[in-house]
């Protein structure tokens, strides 16, 4: 039985294949400065108060009950990749 693989999944199946991964040398080491990263990262110590309308705060409140999160951690994650360049804007309506 074959596994049908997604887009993504065959996009690093093929760069695997081409030989584009290369090993870490110091794997313990790479994973705790990865670990490190991932803490400061996530670590919420700052706190934003912002007014909104009550309107795009519904929309805000509906969307992230889409996506399965609680509304804050949805708009945190929302400035989260605005920063960092990886927020995609989607389809107009």
């Amino acid at each position: 039985m074959k596994t049908k693989l997604t887009k993504e999944e065959k996009k690093i199946l093929d760069s695997f294949e081409k030989g584009e991964w290369v090993p870490v040398a110091d794997l313990p080491k790479r994973k705790k400065e990865l670990a490190e990263y991932a803490r400061n990262t996530l670590r919420k110590d700052k706190r934003l108060n912002i007014r909104i309308s009550e309107r795009d705060l519904i929309e805000l409140q509906r969307k992230a009950l889409k996506e399965g999160l609680p509304y804050q951690t949805y708009v945190s994650s929302i400035i989260h990749k605005f920063i960092n360049g990886t927020l995609i804007e989607g389809a107009k309506r």
